[in-house]
């Protein structure tokens, strides 16, 4: 195959005003994988899109980072090569080992795992997958991987494993596998916080006249959970279940008590 003639321009991808804008959007959103084994690829991709695009915007660069920006807060310290390398056995459907300390673990142990997903919950990085040695699927926040390697042996990922499904009760992270109906109070100034977020599909918020309200969730009552309501402080009280509320008295109760002269 040979040209005819001499060529000027290639095809190219024809966008809108506001995809461009999206897009630009887009690439600053990507900040937030700076330092992880994504960032390079989707830079790449990101400036070869660009690249590609006919006429002239009227917006630089410039001109987006002043006006837009995205902040994240409490990013994880994941050690890149160990990212790596779940990455790549997550995608080639490789076992791997490394020492993991769970929040609850009083010392590090090794782990045998055949990675079935990577997840980004909250700017936090975590490995879905099978323990070999418990025989159970569990999720791994990566922050707290070390030493990770490979076994050399690969396996099929189980057809009916479905992440949707697995999170579909969680709140965020972790799941329980039990979902339970869970209500609280809130008073006026977390009524209207609440109202402008959606902190669960199952969420339901009930506004009264005073501008407190009731917020109703079914999720799985996880560590996440629980701090997510303890981070409201006063203005959130566990209506039900009634163990939950006996969980989050006793901490309220040991922060008092911290906190005391």
């Amino acid at each position: 195959y040979f040209y005819t003639e001499s060529v000027t321009s290639f095809p190219t991808v024809q966008v809108s005003h506001g995809e461009l804008v999206a897009l630009l959007i887009a690439q600053k959103a990507v900040e937030q994988y700076r330092g992880t084994a994504f960032e390079k690829p989707l830079q790449s991709a990101f400036y070869k899109l660009a690249a590609g695009m006919q006429g002239e915007s009227g917006i630089a660069l410039h001109e987006l980072t002043e006006a837009i920006s995205f902040r994240s807060q409490g990013l994880a310290t994941t050690e890149l090569d160990g990212f790596q390398t779940i990455a790549e056995a997550t995608l080639k459907h490789r076992e791997v080992t490394f020492v993991y300390r769970s929040l609850k673990g009083e010392k590090a142990e090794p782990r045998r795992v055949r990675p079935y997903h990577l997840g980004c919950v909250a700017n936090q990085w975590y490995l879905i997958g099978h323990d070999c040695d418990r025989e159970a699927v569990r999720t791994f926040a990566l922050a707290r991987l070390q030493e990770v390697a490979e076994t050399g042996v690969t396996f099929e990922k189980p057809q009916d494993f479905s992440v949707a499904e697995m999170f579909s009760g969680s709140f965020s992270a972790f799941q329980t596998g039990k979902v339970e109906r869970v209500v609280l109070r809130l008073d006026a100034f977390a009524a209207r916080l609440s109202a402008e977020r959606k902190w669960h599909p199952s969420q339901q918020l009930k506004t009264k006249k005073d501008g407190s309200a009731e917020l109703q969730l079914d999720v799985s009552i996880a560590p996440d959970f629980e701090n997510w309501i303890l981070s409201w402080g006063a203005h959130a009280e566990v209506l039900r279940p009634a163990s939950l509320r006996e969980r989050i008295g006793a901490e309220a109760k040991a922060m008092v008590e911290t906190y005391k002269d």
